[in-house]
Protein backbone atom coordinates (compact mmCIF):
# COMPACT_ATOMS: atom_id res chain seq x y z
CA UNK A 1 0.00 0.00 0.00
CA UNK A 2 1.17 3.29 -1.19
CA UNK A 3 1.91 5.55 1.93
CA UNK A 4 0.96 9.49 1.98
CA UNK A 5 4.91 9.92 2.21
CA UNK A 6 5.79 7.72 -0.95
CA UNK A 7 3.41 9.42 -2.58
CA UNK A 8 4.90 12.75 -1.45
CA UNK A 9 8.45 12.18 -2.23
CA UNK A 10 7.47 11.04 -5.97
CA UNK A 11 5.58 15.07 -6.10
CA UNK A 12 8.63 17.02 -4.17
CA UNK A 13 11.14 14.95 -7.21
CA UNK A 14 9.40 15.83 -10.41
CA UNK A 15 11.39 18.97 -12.04
CA UNK A 16 9.69 21.67 -9.97
CA UNK A 17 10.55 23.73 -7.04
CA UNK A 18 8.83 22.31 -3.94
CA UNK A 19 5.21 22.94 -3.86
CA UNK A 20 5.26 25.13 -7.18
CA UNK A 21 2.05 23.50 -8.44
CA UNK A 22 0.04 24.09 -5.39
CA UNK A 23 -3.34 22.85 -4.91
CA UNK A 24 -3.14 20.91 -7.61
CA UNK A 25 -0.25 18.52 -6.31
CA UNK A 26 -2.56 18.37 -3.41
CA UNK A 27 -4.65 17.10 -6.31
CA UNK A 28 -2.37 14.42 -7.69
CA UNK A 29 -1.64 12.96 -4.52
CA UNK A 30 -5.47 12.48 -3.66
CA UNK A 31 -5.28 10.51 -6.90
CA UNK A 32 -2.37 8.81 -6.11
CA UNK A 33 -4.32 7.81 -3.08
CA UNK A 34 -7.31 6.51 -4.30
CA UNK A 35 -5.63 5.06 -6.86
CA UNK A 36 -2.97 3.10 -5.05
CA UNK A 37 -0.74 4.52 -8.34
CA UNK A 38 1.80 7.04 -8.52
CA UNK A 39 0.84 7.03 -12.63
CA UNK A 40 -3.33 7.55 -11.68
CA UNK A 41 -5.20 7.81 -15.12
CA UNK A 42 -8.76 9.09 -15.97
CA UNK A 43 -10.31 6.79 -18.14
CA UNK A 44 -13.66 7.52 -19.90
CA UNK A 45 -14.87 10.31 -17.53
CA UNK A 46 -18.89 10.51 -17.85
CA UNK A 47 -20.90 13.82 -17.26
CA UNK A 48 -23.71 12.49 -15.50
CA UNK A 49 -27.04 14.70 -15.84
CA UNK A 50 -30.00 13.75 -13.73
CA UNK A 51 -33.45 15.81 -14.30
CA UNK A 52 -36.32 15.48 -12.31
CA UNK A 53 -39.56 17.50 -11.31
CA UNK A 54 -40.80 19.04 -8.03
CA UNK A 55 -44.09 19.21 -6.58
CA UNK A 56 -42.89 22.11 -4.71
CA UNK A 57 -41.96 24.02 -7.92
CA UNK A 58 -45.90 24.57 -8.18
CA UNK A 59 -46.04 25.86 -4.72
CA UNK A 60 -44.38 28.96 -6.31
CA UNK A 61 -40.57 28.41 -5.24
CA UNK A 62 -38.98 29.19 -8.46
CA UNK A 63 -39.90 32.36 -11.18
CA UNK A 64 -39.44 29.56 -13.58
CA UNK A 65 -42.29 27.55 -14.40
CA UNK A 66 -42.24 24.01 -13.72
CA UNK A 67 -42.18 23.19 -18.17
CA UNK A 68 -38.18 24.68 -18.11
CA UNK A 69 -37.14 21.01 -16.82
CA UNK A 70 -38.18 19.49 -20.13
CA UNK A 71 -37.42 22.19 -22.02
CA UNK A 72 -33.79 22.56 -20.79
CA UNK A 73 -33.88 18.47 -20.90
CA UNK A 74 -34.54 18.78 -24.93
CA UNK A 75 -31.97 21.42 -25.35
CA UNK A 76 -29.48 18.91 -23.54
CA UNK A 77 -29.93 16.65 -26.26
CA UNK A 78 -30.01 19.03 -29.17
CA UNK A 79 -26.21 19.84 -27.82
CA UNK A 80 -26.60 23.73 -27.17
CA UNK A 81 -26.67 23.51 -22.92
CA UNK A 82 -23.17 25.00 -21.13
CA UNK A 83 -22.54 21.49 -20.25
CA UNK A 84 -22.81 20.19 -23.64
CA UNK A 85 -20.48 22.93 -24.75
CA UNK A 86 -18.34 22.31 -22.13
CA UNK A 87 -18.38 18.51 -22.23
CA UNK A 88 -17.49 18.54 -25.86
CA UNK A 89 -14.71 21.34 -25.05
CA UNK A 90 -13.21 18.93 -22.24
CA UNK A 91 -13.88 15.56 -24.45
CA UNK A 92 -15.94 14.15 -21.81
CA UNK A 93 -18.95 11.62 -22.53
CA UNK A 94 -22.63 13.42 -21.66
CA UNK A 95 -25.36 11.45 -20.61
CA UNK A 96 -29.03 12.88 -19.68
CA UNK A 97 -31.11 10.63 -16.83
CA UNK A 98 -34.97 11.13 -16.96
CA UNK A 99 -35.05 10.53 -13.42
CA UNK A 100 -38.49 11.63 -13.21
CA UNK A 101 -39.74 14.72 -15.55
CA UNK A 102 -42.68 15.23 -15.99
CA UNK A 103 -43.00 14.93 -20.03
CA UNK A 104 -42.81 11.97 -22.14
CA UNK A 105 -39.53 12.40 -24.17
CA UNK A 106 -38.98 10.33 -27.42
CA UNK A 107 -35.68 7.57 -27.15
CA UNK A 108 -32.42 9.56 -27.80
CA UNK A 109 -29.28 7.97 -27.72
CA UNK A 110 -27.66 10.64 -24.83
CA UNK A 111 -31.04 9.93 -22.71
CA UNK A 112 -31.43 7.19 -20.10
CA UNK A 113 -35.13 6.76 -19.24
CA UNK A 114 -35.01 5.75 -15.46
CA UNK A 115 -38.11 7.65 -14.69
CA UNK A 116 -39.62 7.09 -11.24
CA UNK A 117 -42.90 9.23 -11.83
CA UNK A 118 -43.98 12.27 -13.37
CA UNK A 119 -42.05 14.53 -11.12
CA UNK A 120 -42.59 13.83 -7.43
CA UNK A 121 -45.57 15.11 -5.11
CA UNK A 122 -45.26 18.82 -3.37
CA UNK A 123 -43.25 18.59 0.17
CA UNK A 124 -45.58 21.52 1.27
CA UNK A 125 -48.57 19.25 1.05
CA UNK A 126 -47.21 15.81 2.21
CA UNK A 127 -43.90 13.65 1.21
CA UNK A 128 -42.36 14.60 -1.86
CA UNK A 129 -41.72 10.39 -2.34
CA UNK A 130 -42.86 7.23 -1.00
CA UNK A 131 -40.05 5.08 0.48
CA UNK A 132 -40.60 2.82 -2.59
CA UNK A 133 -39.90 5.67 -4.75
CA UNK A 134 -36.94 6.93 -2.77
CA UNK A 135 -35.42 3.32 -2.87
CA UNK A 136 -36.18 2.95 -6.39
CA UNK A 137 -34.74 6.20 -7.34
CA UNK A 138 -31.09 5.12 -5.33
CA UNK A 139 -31.10 2.21 -6.77
CA UNK A 140 -31.77 3.06 -10.36
CA UNK A 141 -28.40 5.68 -9.62
CA UNK A 142 -26.46 2.81 -8.14
CA UNK A 143 -27.13 0.59 -11.15
CA UNK A 144 -26.46 3.65 -13.70
CA UNK A 145 -22.54 3.90 -12.13
CA UNK A 146 -22.11 -0.22 -11.73
CA UNK A 147 -22.91 0.02 -15.72
CA UNK A 148 -20.54 2.90 -16.26
CA UNK A 149 -17.74 1.52 -13.70
CA UNK A 150 -17.88 -2.30 -15.99
CA UNK A 151 -17.68 -0.52 -19.15
CA UNK A 152 -14.42 0.85 -18.28
CA UNK A 153 -14.94 4.34 -16.49
CA UNK A 154 -13.05 5.45 -13.52
CA UNK A 155 -14.66 9.02 -13.01
CA UNK A 156 -18.02 10.62 -13.40
CA UNK A 157 -18.70 14.34 -13.19
CA UNK A 158 -22.22 14.96 -11.37
CA UNK A 159 -24.68 17.35 -12.52
CA UNK A 160 -28.60 17.99 -12.52
CA UNK A 161 -31.49 19.92 -13.77
CA UNK A 162 -34.76 20.20 -12.13
CA UNK A 163 -36.96 23.37 -10.99
CA UNK A 164 -37.49 23.57 -7.82
CA UNK A 165 -34.40 21.72 -6.95
CA UNK A 166 -32.40 24.48 -4.87
CA UNK A 167 -35.47 24.25 -2.53
CA UNK A 168 -35.20 20.35 -2.19
CA UNK A 169 -31.49 21.02 -1.92
CA UNK A 170 -32.00 23.42 1.34
CA UNK A 171 -34.27 21.58 3.15
CA UNK A 172 -31.71 18.51 2.78
CA UNK A 173 -29.13 20.72 3.76
CA UNK A 174 -30.96 22.47 7.10
CA UNK A 175 -31.91 19.19 8.43
CA UNK A 176 -28.66 17.21 7.67
CA UNK A 177 -26.68 19.60 8.97
CA UNK A 178 -28.31 20.88 11.45
CA UNK A 179 -28.46 24.55 10.37
CA UNK A 180 -31.39 27.45 10.48
CA UNK A 181 -33.14 27.45 7.07
CA UNK A 182 -32.44 31.23 6.30
CA UNK A 183 -28.62 30.57 5.66
CA UNK A 184 -29.35 27.63 3.48
CA UNK A 185 -32.39 29.11 1.17
CA UNK A 186 -30.67 31.01 -1.84
CA UNK A 187 -32.34 32.68 -4.54
CA UNK A 188 -31.83 29.33 -6.85
CA UNK A 189 -32.89 30.32 -10.95
CA UNK A 190 -32.78 33.83 -9.78
CA UNK A 191 -35.59 34.91 -7.28
CA UNK A 192 -35.72 38.49 -6.58
CA UNK A 193 -36.31 39.82 -3.02
CA UNK A 194 -39.94 39.30 -2.95
CA UNK A 195 -39.94 35.75 -4.30
CA UNK A 196 -36.77 34.72 -2.23
CA UNK A 197 -39.22 35.73 0.83
CA UNK A 198 -41.93 33.44 -0.81
CA UNK A 199 -39.63 30.66 -1.23
CA UNK A 200 -38.14 30.41 2.39
CA UNK A 201 -41.91 30.81 4.07
CA UNK A 202 -43.39 27.94 2.03
CA UNK A 203 -40.00 26.22 3.06
CA UNK A 204 -40.02 27.00 6.57
CA UNK A 205 -43.81 25.45 6.40
CA UNK A 206 -42.69 22.50 4.45
CA UNK A 207 -39.69 21.59 6.87
CA UNK A 208 -42.21 21.84 9.72
CA UNK A 209 -44.48 19.24 8.39
CA UNK A 210 -41.73 17.05 7.99
CA UNK A 211 -40.06 17.45 11.54
CA UNK A 212 -40.30 13.86 12.59
CA UNK A 213 -38.85 12.29 9.91
CA UNK A 214 -35.24 11.83 11.09
CA UNK A 215 -33.32 9.58 9.46
CA UNK A 216 -31.68 10.01 6.15
CA UNK A 217 -33.43 8.19 3.99
CA UNK A 218 -36.58 9.13 5.94
CA UNK A 219 -35.74 12.88 5.23
CA UNK A 220 -35.14 12.66 1.33
CA UNK A 221 -37.91 10.97 0.91
CA UNK A 222 -39.91 13.70 2.96
CA UNK A 223 -38.77 16.65 1.14
CA UNK A 224 -35.71 15.51 -1.72
CA UNK A 225 -36.40 14.87 -5.61
CA UNK A 226 -35.97 12.02 -7.94
CA UNK A 227 -32.74 13.08 -9.68
CA UNK A 228 -31.04 14.17 -6.08
CA UNK A 229 -31.87 10.38 -4.83
CA UNK A 230 -30.34 9.03 -8.29
CA UNK A 231 -26.84 11.22 -7.42
CA UNK A 232 -27.23 9.90 -4.27
CA UNK A 233 -27.19 6.42 -5.56
CA UNK A 234 -24.48 7.51 -7.99
CA UNK A 235 -22.14 8.59 -5.33
CA UNK A 236 -22.68 5.43 -3.14
CA UNK A 237 -22.11 3.05 -5.94
CA UNK A 238 -19.26 5.16 -7.17
CA UNK A 239 -17.40 5.11 -3.99
CA UNK A 240 -17.50 1.61 -3.65
CA UNK A 241 -15.39 1.28 -6.52
CA UNK A 242 -13.22 4.06 -5.66
CA UNK A 243 -14.02 6.12 -8.96
CA UNK A 244 -13.42 9.54 -8.92
CA UNK A 245 -16.26 12.04 -8.46
CA UNK A 246 -16.48 15.52 -9.31
CA UNK A 247 -19.16 17.17 -7.32
CA UNK A 248 -20.58 20.24 -9.17
CA UNK A 249 -22.45 22.87 -7.22
CA UNK A 250 -25.02 23.70 -4.55
CA UNK A 251 -27.58 20.21 -5.38
CA UNK A 252 -25.08 18.12 -6.26
CA UNK A 253 -23.14 18.91 -2.60
CA UNK A 254 -26.79 18.08 -1.30
CA UNK A 255 -26.62 14.69 -2.59
CA UNK A 256 -22.89 14.11 -0.86
CA UNK A 257 -24.26 15.18 2.56
CA UNK A 258 -26.88 12.91 2.71
CA UNK A 259 -24.99 9.76 0.94
CA UNK A 260 -22.12 10.85 3.76
CA UNK A 261 -25.02 10.40 6.34
CA UNK A 262 -26.03 6.80 4.91
CA UNK A 263 -22.91 5.38 4.03
CA UNK A 264 -22.20 2.22 6.54
CA UNK A 265 -18.25 3.69 7.10
CA UNK A 266 -19.26 7.37 7.91
CA UNK A 267 -18.40 8.44 4.66
CA UNK A 268 -14.76 7.98 4.91
CA UNK A 269 -14.53 6.86 1.41
CA UNK A 270 -16.83 8.37 0.12
CA UNK A 271 -15.28 11.41 0.51
CA UNK A 272 -12.14 10.81 -0.61
CA UNK A 273 -13.44 10.15 -3.79
CA UNK A 274 -15.19 13.33 -4.27
CA UNK A 275 -13.79 16.28 -5.89
CA UNK A 276 -15.51 19.07 -5.41
CA UNK A 277 -15.28 21.21 -8.59
CA UNK A 278 -16.50 24.82 -7.34
CA UNK A 279 -18.02 27.11 -5.10
CA UNK A 280 -21.25 27.87 -6.09
CA UNK A 281 -22.53 31.77 -6.10
CA UNK A 282 -25.65 29.90 -4.72
CA UNK A 283 -26.35 30.79 -1.05
CA UNK A 284 -25.17 27.93 1.16
CA UNK A 285 -22.87 26.17 -0.46
CA UNK A 286 -20.08 27.49 1.02
CA UNK A 287 -21.33 26.52 4.45
CA UNK A 288 -21.79 22.87 2.72
CA UNK A 289 -18.14 22.99 1.28
CA UNK A 290 -16.98 23.72 5.42
CA UNK A 291 -19.19 21.25 7.18
CA UNK A 292 -17.84 18.54 4.71
CA UNK A 293 -14.20 19.99 5.35
CA UNK A 294 -14.22 20.43 1.32
CA UNK A 295 -11.64 23.05 -0.49
CA UNK A 296 -13.42 23.30 -4.30
CA UNK A 297 -10.90 23.84 -6.98
CA UNK A 298 -12.75 26.80 -8.48
CA UNK A 299 -14.03 30.01 -7.74
CA UNK A 300 -16.26 31.42 -10.85
CA UNK A 301 -19.32 32.95 -9.09
CA UNK A 302 -21.41 29.95 -11.05
CA UNK A 303 -24.70 29.24 -10.06
CA UNK A 304 -26.18 27.25 -13.15
CA UNK A 305 -26.05 23.94 -12.08
CA UNK A 306 -25.89 20.99 -15.09
CA UNK A 307 -23.01 19.65 -14.15
CA UNK A 308 -21.01 22.72 -16.07
CA UNK A 309 -18.50 23.75 -13.05
CA UNK A 310 -17.66 19.67 -12.77
CA UNK A 311 -16.93 19.56 -16.39
CA UNK A 312 -14.65 23.39 -16.36
CA UNK A 313 -12.51 21.60 -13.61
CA UNK A 314 -12.28 18.64 -15.40
CA UNK A 315 -9.01 19.63 -17.24
CA UNK A 316 -7.63 20.50 -13.47
CA UNK A 317 -8.71 16.50 -13.29
CA UNK A 318 -6.84 15.83 -15.74
CA UNK A 319 -3.81 17.89 -15.52
CA UNK A 320 -3.15 16.85 -11.72
CA UNK A 321 -3.02 12.88 -13.37
CA UNK A 322 -0.87 13.94 -16.33
CA UNK A 323 1.71 15.39 -14.35
CA UNK A 324 2.12 12.69 -12.10
CA UNK A 325 2.89 10.52 -15.30
CA UNK A 326 4.19 12.30 -17.47
CA UNK A 327 6.37 14.96 -15.81
CA UNK A 328 9.75 14.04 -15.47
CA UNK A 329 12.17 13.56 -12.37
CA UNK A 330 15.32 15.89 -11.56
CA UNK A 331 17.21 12.33 -11.93
CA UNK A 332 15.35 10.79 -15.30
CA UNK A 333 16.01 14.64 -16.69
CA UNK A 334 19.15 15.32 -15.24
CA UNK A 335 18.40 18.39 -13.51
CA UNK A 336 20.08 19.20 -10.68
CA UNK A 337 18.13 19.57 -7.32
CA UNK A 338 18.31 22.09 -4.76
CA UNK A 339 17.64 19.16 -2.25
CA UNK A 340 20.92 18.04 -3.46
CA UNK A 341 22.60 20.94 -2.25
CA UNK A 342 23.39 21.99 -6.35
CA UNK A 343 21.52 24.43 -8.37
CA UNK A 344 18.34 25.09 -7.77
CA UNK A 345 15.45 25.89 -10.51
CA UNK A 346 15.01 29.04 -9.52
CA UNK A 347 18.36 29.82 -9.20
Amino acid sequence: MLTDQQIQQAIDLKTKPLGALGALETLAARLCRLQQNLSPVILKPTVMVFAGDHGLANEGVSPYPQEVTWQMVMNFLQGGAAINVFSRQQGLDLKVIDSGVNFNFESHPDLLDRKVAMGTESALQGPAMTAEQMIQAVSAGRLLVKDLWEAGSNCICLGEMGIGNTSSAALLMSRLLNLPLNVCVGRGAGSNDAQLDKKLAILESTQTQHALAETPEAILAAVGGFEIAMMIGAILEASKYKMIIVVDGFITTSAVIVAKAMAQDGGEQLMDCCVFAHCSDEQGHRLMLDALQAEPLLNLDMRLGEGSGAALAMSLVQSAAAFMRDMASFDSAGVSNKQDNTQSLTS
